[in-house]
């Protein structure tokens, strides 16, 4: 069972987890789209909060770093990967290198996809 924050209802993924599930935390808040941040270290994501902000100090509350924790929209109506989309204030991190809300680093990006297709049964 899924570690999970019962006042903001955000989960923490560590194990794969089903479309059908997606879905239903879709429905919870915005309908067709659930938030994540993925967490390339510890290779989990946490989903279901209103603000991928509220996610990453979720992560951070359990022991995440934040420069390994990256936001995401996932679309579970969509097929593996465009269901995935690179946008959150939280990817804003000059020290970084990332100006924008998107993951410009090719690199890290097709890491955190590597890390939702691994938690997301297809």
């Amino acid at each position: 069972m899924p570690e999970m924050d019962i006042e903001n209802n955000i989960k923490i993924i560590s194990q794969p987890v089903s479309l059908l599930e997606l879905k239903q935390t879709a429905k919870l808040i915005f309908g067709d789209m659930v938030k994540g941040v993925v967490d390339l270290e510890k290779k989990i994501m946490a989903i279901g909060g209103e603000l991928h902000a509220d996610e990453e100090a979720f992560l951070m509350n359990h022991g995440s770093i934040q420069q390994n924790l990256w936001g995401v929209n996932l679309y579970p109506d969509r097929t593996f990967p465009e269901l995935v989309e690179f946008d959150s204030m939280i990817n804003i991190r000059p020290r970084q290198n990332n100006r924008s809300r998107s993951v410009e680093d090719e690199n890290t990006r097709k890491l955190i996809l590597k890390v939702i297709g691994d938690l997301i049964e297809k």
